[in-house]
């Protein structure tokens, strides 16, 4: 599986916003966002309460995506 964000519906890359960074679609909050406040040990409710235009069901989407990806085998 290639990894293509452009394919997932929960986020949207534009170059007029946050510089063109991965976000969560119709907000301005980076997905980097939510990866680095979970490294820092946040709780997924948490990182919804932190930025309330992030939707519970995009933040799955994301992290289902990433699952998917990382569960594919490395081209030898």
């Amino acid at each position: 599986m290639d990894k293509n964000w452009k394919h997932l519906t929960a986020v949207e890359s534009h170059p007029d916003i946050v510089s063109g960074a991965w976000v969560f679609r119709g907000t301005r909050v980076p997905v980097a966002a939510l990866f680095e406040n979970l490294r820092d040990g946040a709780t997924i409710d948490q990182f919804l309460e932190w930025f309330p235009g992030v939707h519970r069901q995009d933040v799955e989407a994301v992290l289902d995506y990433e699952v998917a990806i990382l569960s594919v085998p490395a081209a030898a």
